[in-house]
C-alpha cells in the first residue's frame, strides 16, 4: 500500500476560456483533515494554490501550456494534469505527482460527457455561464471536496435537472400504490431515455 494513498485525488477542476485567458468555473480542493508531517512537508492532497494570485498565475502558466499540447495528460508545476478542450472553453482536472492519471482521465471524461448531456453538445463558453448552475451541480455531483463520488455522465446527468416548469401537470390524485408507482417510474424512464436519445 503506497504511504500517500488517500481518497482525496483531485486537487481542482477548472474551467478556462481559450478566447481571453479568464476563468470560467474554478473548484480548488483542500482535504479537511490535511496531516504535517514532521519534515515540514504538507500533505500531498493539500490545496497548493491557497490565494487568488496563486491560482489565477498557475491558471495561465496553465493554459499556456496546453495550447500548444498534442497529448490529454501532462505534468505541470509539479501536478498531473488531465485536460479536454471543447469549443471555446479548456476543461482540467488536477491532482497530485503521485496520482494515478487514468482515474483522473476518468474524471475529465465523465465531466465532459456528462456536460455535453446536460448543455445539449453546445459546451462553450456562453452556454457554461447561461447554465453555471448546472455545471456547477454537475461538477458537484462528480467530486466533493477532492474526492471523486461518480464517473458514469449518464448517472451524473440525470442527478442534475432543473426544477419543474409552471406549466408542470397537476399532482394532485396521483396513485401512490406499487402499481401506480411502477408506473410512474416506466414513464420517467421512458421520458428520460427519450431525452438522451434527442440529446446525442
Amino acid at each position: 500500500m503506497a504511504p500517500n494513498m488517500s481518497l482525496f485525488s483531485v486537487n481542482a477542476i477548472l474551467i478556462l476560456s481559450t478566447d481571453d485567458t479568464s476563468r470560467i468555473l474554478t473548484k480548488y480542493y483542500s482535504p479537511p483533515h490535511v496531516p504535517h508531517h514532521p519534515q515540514g512537508t504538507t500533505y500531498p492532497g493539500a490545496n497548493p494554490y491557497p490565494s487568488l494570485k496563486d491560482q489565477k498565475a498557475f491558471e495561465k502558466g496553465l493554459l499556456d501550456k496546453t495550447a500548444k499540447q498534442t497529448s490529454d495528460v501532462i505534468l505541470y508545476d509539479n501536478r498531473v494534469v488531465v485536460f479536454k478542450m471543447e469549443s471555446d472553453v479548456m476543461l482540467y482536472v488536477v491532482g497530485s505527482a503521485e496520482e494515478n492519471e487514468i482515474m483522473l482521465y476518468n474524471v475529465i471524461l465523465a465531466l465532459r460527457d456528462a456536460l455535453n448531456i446536460l448543455l445539449k453538445n453546445s459546451v462553450d463558453k456562453r452556454t457554461i455561464i447561461e447554465n453555471y448552475d448546472l455545471v456547477s451541480l454537475c461538477i458537484d455531483e462528480l467530486v466533493d471536496d477532492g474526492i471523486i463520488l461518480e464517473t458514469d455522465p449518464v448517472v451524473i446527468a440525470s442527478r442534475v435537472s432543473r426544477p419543474p416548469a409552471q406549466d408542470a401537470p397537476n399532482m394532485q390524485g396521483i396513485d401512490l400504490s406499487e402499481e401506480g408507482l411502477l408506473k410512474i417510474y416506466q414513464f420517467g424512464k421512458q421520458k428520460f431515455q427519450e431525452r438522451l436519445r434527442q440529446g446525442l
